[in-house]
């Protein structure tokens, strides 16, 4: 097992952009081409990609299509895609133009034999994301909070051939406070399926933190902001991962 970095990518009107918190009016744009970003990831090393569709997260339809086409194009490694996919149909088209991984949030609360029947459809290549406040799922772009335990949602998805839980906290989410250690830990412990920090990644010590708990169950971290802001050498983190 490898511990896996994935840089982020999150697009907004076809930018590259960061939230703070999962606000959508507290984006900060980091450049106009997402192709290109995605090969300077793929130059510094990474194997893997995470790609957020922010439009569709938060408005249920996709802007970002050809976007994500030339990110695919540009990225040799495996790109994992998420936002706003709540249909067969649309998993389908994501699986269709490239995407190794797609990403299930709101769609895993909202309709849960939606996204058993997709990992059994398409095993290894669907990840569950449980993304919480104050311990408790939020949905729909982070809007809404429902009354679920994260673990208590991830539970519900074992044993149906999820490739991974992707776990972030959302109130750490663009704000570079460090990760939820704590967190990520208790839920990886507690369910089957591999997990993925997300949320706050601050610098190095993020990474060497997460990395040795590798046996518990953490098989990766989504990184975005650290990257952009230079606290963090993606080339750096992919050699203290290797």
């Amino acid at each position: 097992m490898t511990f896996t970095i994935y840089p982020a990518i999150d697009l907004k009107g076809g930018r590259v952009v960061r939230l703070a918190e999962g606000d959508m009016a507290r984006a900060t744009i980091y450049g106009d081409d997402p192709a290109a970003q995605a090969a300077a990831f793929a130059e510094a090393g990474a194997t893997a990609l995470h790609v957020v569709d922010l439009d569709a997260a938060f408005a249920g339809s996709s802007v970002n299509g050809d976007a994500v086409e030339r990110i695919v194009a540009a990225f040799p490694g495996k790109v994992q895609m998420g936002g706003g996919i709540r249909s067969r149909a649309a998993l389908d088209a994501w699986l269709a133009r490239g995407v190794h991984r797609v990403v299930l949030g709101t769609a895993a609360l909202a309709d849960p034999n939606f996204v058993v029947s997709a990992a059994k459809a398409n095993p290894g290549r669907i990840v569950v994301a449980v993304d919480a406040k104050g311990g408790m799922v939020a949905t729909r772009g982070w809007a809404e909070i429902s009354t679920v335990p994260v673990a208590e949602l991830a539970k519900r998805f074992e044993g149906v051939g999820i490739a991974a839980v992707l776990f972030t906290d959302v109130g750490r989410d663009g704000m570079l406070k460090g990760v939820n250690l704590e967190a990520t830990l208790a839920l990886a412990q507690s369910v089957s399926i591999p997990v993925l920090a997300s949320g706050g990644v601050a610098g190095p010590q993020d990474i060497d933190d997460l990395r040795v708990h590798m046996k518990d169950g953490i098989e990766g971290v989504i990184v975005g902001r650290a990257i952009y802001d230079g606290r963090l050498d993606l080339g750096d983190a992919l050699r203290r991962a290797a």
